[in-house]
């Protein structure tokens, strides 16, 4: 992980140099892919909560949260070594997130402080951060800060992306079954993510595939510059490399957005696989890659 600020600078001056795109912000990659999640219809989301061969293939839970101010989700997550998906089904948090097409993007920071070095670049660009703390409540009512988050919309339309660092509070609490830390300030994604990944095949997200509307792009290219991202420009397309994950955004209307693809990194090599979940489709292998299509 240590030599990923160093590769994605180096892209990033490539690019620019090719003129490919945009290059990243300076310095050094302060965000990396957490996980993205999806609104999908209730057929789809029902085959996902209930295949036995989505509990083979990831580290699989289906899990109600309260977070900040009571708000409630029920989402399905595919958790990997350091990245993971979540699927919500209509109706399974509240507001138009909870409608099919809605989608959302986290990206997170490794190193404690880093969301304060994020928010420096972001005025630097002229970008407003707005802050958040989310909070995780396991039962007690007494809500425990889990990590602070920055965005750059007060509403957005049926897309999200925010940065998230993960709090003391949460990684020091023996219920969130969190690892110890492996150097001072740690605050990365595989301290935070179970270990179960090793007992099943998905290993990581590797690429993302999103359409969300032109006003939603707005407020998700200046977080993706400031984090470090190396942004690549094709029609109303975006790719973005250099956070540990594969980002395709594709601009679109309303009637066409929405988790589209992903793509995931294997434990092993398998054999082919093709698993029929609700209007999606999920071909495993062969080899040690799958892609999941929306």
């Amino acid at each position: 992980m240590g030599i990923r600020p160093v590769t994605c600078v180096v892209l990033a001056v490539v690019l620019a140099v090719s003129g490919a795109g945009p290059a990243q912000a300076g310095g050094r990659q302060l965000l990396y892919y957490n996980h993205a999640w999806g609104t999908l219809d209730r057929a789809t989301a029902d085959a996902v909560a209930h295949s036995p061969y989505v509990r083979d293939f990831a580290d699989f839970e289906v899990r109600t949260t309260t977070g900040a101010d009571g708000k409630t989700w029920t989402g399905r997550y595919l958790r990997g070594r350091e990245t993971y998906l979540e699927i919500f089904g209509n109706g399974d948090v509240p507001g138009s997130d909870g409608e099919p097409g809605s989608a959302g993007l986290g990206l997170s920071t490794e190193h404690d402080g880093d969301i304060e070095k994020l928010k420096t670049r972001l005025r630097g660009a002229g970008a407003h951060p707005i802050d958040f703390l989310q909070t995780r409540d396991f039962g007690d009512g007494r809500p425990v800060p889990w990590f602070d988050s920055v965005y750059l919309a007060e509403t957005y339309q049926r897309f999200g992306a925010w940065a998230m660092e993960y709090r003391d509070e949460y990684l020091n609490d023996p219920r969130g079954k969190v690892g110890p830390a492996k150097f001072p300030g740690d605050v990365t994604r595989e301290r935070y993510m179970p270990d179960e990944y090793r007992n099943r095949l998905m290993r990581d997200v590797t690429f993302v595939h999103l359409a969300i509307t032109a006003a939603d792009m707005t407020h998700t290219l200046p977080l993706l510059r400031a984090g470090g991202f190396s942004l690549r420009t094709e029609g109303r397309t975006v790719v973005a490399t250099c956070g540990g994950t594969t980002l395709r955004i594709d601009e679109a209307p309303v009637e066409r957005i929405g988790l589209k693809r992903a793509e995931f990194e294997l434990n092993r090599p398998v054999d082919l696989h093709v698993e029929r979940l609700g209007t999606s489709t999920l071909v495993v292998g062969p080899g040690k890659h799958a892609v999941w299509t929306f």
